[in-house]
């Protein structure tokens, strides 16, 4: 075309590394031209203030405020979404967090928080996540703020990582997830969580691919964390809890976690 044309196509995009991208198109053209795969078709910019970077199926997402960052922020997304080492991968992520983003536009919120009632099930909750640690993850895993929510419907788990700005790693629960479907799949559902926190800390993505679910089977419980499965050791050596005063022994069902 530039032959025929005599010059650049005019309907191609061009992105000079010199210009600063303007729109999730003109990102994706510059990540795409540092080797980022073809896999991922799609970005698009978020203004989360907890992930700055994550991605799934062909889809990867942004903050805004990357726009902005140097050539070598840029690459370190490439390699942090497709790097071949854990290493590679661990590096990247620190290149990313490391760039300041403005905060200061959000709206000041006030961090959940357990209701008063439910501190008791946080306590057990905390119980079996230092068993679980020892058991499963070799004391690896670093203390994380646990949490109730009465506020979760469709999800009964939660995995959120810790931020630049300090705020600490945090498994939230369900406490709808514990009346309606008993603490034995609760502690399922704690154990899918601490898989998401393994990768994190390991540097891996937080995903449900193919790296949870290889973890997932190791520790004994399926990637939807409803009931054991088989693993390398066994059953998962998972005892009934005792039933707060605060939880129902309601009947096991099944749900995606």
């Amino acid at each position: 075309m530039r032959r025929l044309l005599g010059g650049r196509d005019a309907d191609q995009l061009a992105l000079s590394f010199d210009d600063i991208p303007r729109t999730a198109d003109e990102l994706l053209v510059r990540l795409r031209a540092l080797g980022l795969p073809p896999r991922y078709a799609r970005l698009r910019l978020t203004r989360n203030r907890t992930v700055m970077v994550s991605f799934s199926g062909g889809e990867l997402r942004v903050h805004s405020a990357y726009l902005q960052a140097p050539r070598e922020v840029h690459a370190a997304m490439v390699t942090f979404v497709s790097g071949r080492t854990r290493a590679a991968r661990q590096a990247a992520r620190a290149v990313i967090l490391a760039y300041p983003i403005d905060r200061a536009p959000a709206p000041v919120r006030r961090a959940p928080r357990t209701r008063a009632e439910d501190r008791g099930i946080v306590d057990e909750l905390r119980q079996w996540h230092d068993q679980y640690n020892a058991d499963y993850f070799g004391g690896a895993l670093r203390p994380v703020t646990l949490r109730v929510s009465r506020k979760m419907r469709s999800r009964l788990g939660h995995y959120t990582a810790s931020t630049p700005g300090g705020a600490p790693a945090e498994i939230a629960i369900g406490r709808e997830h514990l009346e309606r479907h008993g603490w034995t799949e609760v502690l399922h559902t704690l154990l899918h969580e601490m898989v998401h926190q393994w990768q994190d800390e390991t540097g891996r993505p937080i995903d449900h691919g193919a790296g949870f679910r290889a973890k997932a089977r190791d520790v004994g419980i399926t990637a939807a964390a409803r009931r054991t499965v088989r693993s390398r050791r066994g059953v998962a050596a998972i005892p009934p809890a005792p039933v707060t005063r605060a939880a129902s022994a309601a009947a096991d069902g099944e749900r995606p976690c």
